[in-house]
């Protein structure tokens, strides 16, 4: 017993060594991008991103940052979107990558999603997965809960304000149990990537001796719809697809 809580003891002592070393690590890196030391920053914070298995939005925010000061279209795009899917409502973040995609030689329309299944992904994108999850655990706490106010109450009026309470409870629990389930489709499914390569061809087919069907630049974003080999099938926002070779892109999550 005294060995096991000996090691809990030494793992927690060097998870906190290691989370302050890349707090100054992140400070040092901090300074020397306002110093205009980019590419040191740079250095200093894609060490962090090494060492550590969970990132902030901040860092990637700084990192995009760092990029762009550099003219850098493809990293600085991707890890400001890489901070947007960990913070998507920071207005910096969202000005930064604005300024960013700019960089990129590429104009692809954008066509809006409609229908029945556009209105459920706007639902069901105001929470996270995590966030659905929480919800539908408390709803369900709170319907125990309004339960046993209803069994015990002996007033009429108490057991009705019960009743109606664990109705809205129960509706709330299906709604986020079912919400965080499509979230969690959604993001399976939903896989965007930035492109790094510089200038890559798109085929029609998954072959080098394939039809080119259009040509792509660093730091235009697609969406990976299939994987075969080394390639991906991907779509623009404009609809238009095509295969692609899998080391051209980097995909988000």
């Amino acid at each position: 017993m005294n060995k096991i809580l000996v090691y809990i003891a030494f793992l927690i002592s060097n998870f906190i060594v290691a989370q302050n070393a890349a707090q100054i690590l992140f400070e040092k890196a901090n300074e020397n991008y306002r110093n205009g030391k980019y590419e040191e920053a740079i250095t200093q914070y894609e060490s962090i991103l090494d060492d550590q298995k969970v990132a902030s939005a901040d860092l990637y925010y700084n990192l995009g940052s760092a990029y762009y000061k550099l003219g850098k279209v493809a990293p600085s795009i991707y890890n400001l979107e890489k901070a947007l899917l960990l913070n998507p409502d920071d207005e910096a973040i969202v000005t930064n990558l604005h300024f960013a995609q700019k960089l990129a030689i590429d104009d692809i329309k954008v066509v809006p999603e409609v229908g029945f299944s556009k209105i459920i992904y706007n639902f069901t994108s105001n929470l996270s997965y995590d966030h659905w999850a929480w919800l539908a655990v408390f709803a369900a706490v709170a319907f125990l809960l309004f339960f046993v106010g209803y069994y015990f109450s002996y007033l009429t009026i108490l057991k009705r304000i019960f009743f109606v309470g664990m109705f809205l409870l129960l509706i709330v629990l299906l709604t986020s149990v079912l919400s965080a389930f499509l979230q969690k489709r959604f993001d399976n499914t939903i896989k965007p990537a930035i492109v790094f390569a510089e200038s890559t061809f798109v085929k029609s087919e998954p072959k080098n001796n394939s039809e080119n069907a259009f040509e792509l630049h660093e730091g235009t974003k697609v969406y990976v719809k299939e994987t075969l080999d080394n390639w991906k099938r991907i779509q623009l926002t404009d609809k238009t697809e095509g295969w692609i070779k899998k080391d051209a892109i980097k995909e988000l999550k």
